[in-house]
């Protein structure tokens, strides 16, 4: 709903503030003087009034309720969702005039978000039949059936489901006893549970240089860095992105490595028609809440060889001999879906190919809006032969424009937007690892680039506003 909805000015009758609650729909209004947020008013109010008196008489401004929840437009979401309970469905956005930007509500923390997640599908009634059946952890038909769709969607590998992409992770190098004394290449620019997934496997990460048009990890820089001691190369296909995978199995093919594919952020991808991570040796997806299928938590593994699969499957289940219970063949962890995840995930996945093409769509409309945009150094580029699902629309800013600046004055706007990952060789954690040389490449995406809103249910008209917004902005400076 539109903000103008929500507001009356401070002069106006009661009479007034009822057309608009009428209007809106939502039983209150926003008291403003010149946008400036002063109170709000609900239709209780009024009618607690009019029990007292007898007569619209009173502007709105008398009888406004001046003790309120409110936030600045630039509050974490996670900290307006905690206040919207009770009866407190809506909440207002200021900027730092006080001036009301936005409306926050139980759907949406800010008018365009980020991300979120659309559950529009067979989600609630698999969740009902898990409870019904007493089915809710890690036993119980959605297990298999997620895992079995899964592999139909990707060549028909063995997948195996996790509780999450960081454990998909840890697991896959596990399953391959990547341990202490090995190292693995990274790309400098990605999340950090692929550093800390190879740390706490006991490997060692190796920050590798990503490539300047990808922005995915370079062949050519993580060649310079294979060692004896090299027994993986990580490939992140970064916010959906595809990395030039010829070129890498080129490279595990004449040093004997191994190549694991992140594919977090970059399910429905694919490369040369196939989809991303049937490519390597073992390939991990997360469902986390804001990813293109979601539940919530939870995570995926792909094995190139069935033998690795069953074997992950041991030592997903703490360490246990699947046929022999309470035996244990390997020292464990205790990595595994539940059945309520894995409804959720078997709904959406019924819906993969309309999700993704949705994905795709918001893709194409981004870089139509955005096309010669003064400003935009850089929209996302596609490796010929690929397919870019569009986790996050990701974007280059000019060098010379103040990128926070940008993205507040989108809040303002009621639009959300995201930085981009920090370099990993610059954080505390991680400086003491080997790294390529130059990182210039790395630097610049992460000074310079933006995420915009990518949600499945955003429309044409939703894009166009975000990029006029954008467009508009960046002429200003």
């Amino acid at each position: 709903m539109k903000i103008s909805e929500f507001l009356i000015d401070k002069d106006k009758s009661l009479k007034d503030a009822l057309r608009v609650i009428n209007n809106n729909g939502q039983g209150l209004c926003f008291v403003v003087e010149n946008f400036k947020l002063l109170g709000i008013i609900t239709d209780g109010d009024i009618r607690r009034y009019l029990l007292k008196a007898t007569k619209f008489g009173p502007k709105v401004s008398e009888i406004m309720n001046k003790n309120f929840i409110y936030f600045h437009v630039e509050t974490e979401a996670s900290k307006i969702r905690q206040s919207l309970k009770g009866k407190i469905k809506f909440i207002p956005l200021v900027d730092d005039d006080f001036k009301i930007v936005d409306i926050a509500n139980l759907q949406k923390t800010h008018r365009i978000p980020i991300l979120e997640p659309v559950l529009e599908g067979n989600e609630m009634r698999y969740m009902q039949e898990c409870i019904e059946t007493n089915w809710i952890s890690s036993q119980g038909r959605f297990v298999k059936d997620f895992e079995n769709l899964f592999s139909k969607l990707h060549c028909n590998l063995p997948a195996v489901s996790v509780s999450n992409g960081t454990n998909a992770l840890h697991l896959s190098l596990k399953t391959f006893e990547i341990g202490e004394g090995d190292e693995v290449i990274v790309p400098n620019i990605t999340f950090a549970a692929c550093s800390n997934a190879v740390i706490h496997s006991g490997a060692e990460p190796v920050f590798c240089e990503i490539d300047i048009d990808t922005w995915c990890i370079s062949p050519i820089e993580a060649e310079k860095l294979i060692t004896d001691k090299t027994k993986a190369i990580m490939i992140v296909h970064l916010y959906g992105q595809v990395a030039d995978l010829d070129a890498f199995r080129n490279l595990a093919k004449k040093y004997k490595i191994l190549i694991i594919e992140d594919c977090a952020e970059a399910i429905g991808s694919e490369y040369k028609g196939k989809p991303v991570g049937t490519f390597g040796d073992v390939a991990t997806f997360s469902f986390f809440g804001n990813k293109t299928i979601s539940t919530g938590e939870g995570g995926m593994i792909l094995f190139k060889e069935r033998e690795k699969a069953e074997k992950s499957k041991i030592l997903r289940d703490h360490g246990m001999h699947p046929e022999k219970k309470y035996w244990h063949e390997f020292v464990g962890y205790n990595y595994r879906l539940t059945n309520i995840q894995a409804a959720i995930g078997f709904a959406q996945l019924e819906r993969f190919q309309e999700i993704i093409e949705r994905k795709i769509t918001i893709y194409s409309w981004y870089k139509l809006f955005l096309k010669d945009v003064s400003g935009i150094a850089k929209l996302p580029q596609e490796l010929e032969l690929s397919r870019h699902s569009n986790w996050l629309f990701t974007l280059l800013l000019e060098e010379y424009l103040d990128k926070k600046t940008v993205m507040k004055s989108l809040l303002k706007k009621g639009i959300e937007s995201r930085e981009v990952f920090y370099p990993l060789n610059l954080m505390p954690p991680y400086k003491n690892y080997k790294c390529s040389k130059n990182t210039s490449n790395s630097q610049n995406i992460s000074n310079n680039g933006i995420s915009l809103p990518s949600s499945v249910n955003l429309s044409r008209d939703d894009i166009f506003y975000i990029c006029s917004s954008i467009k508009k902005l960046l002429d200003e400076f």
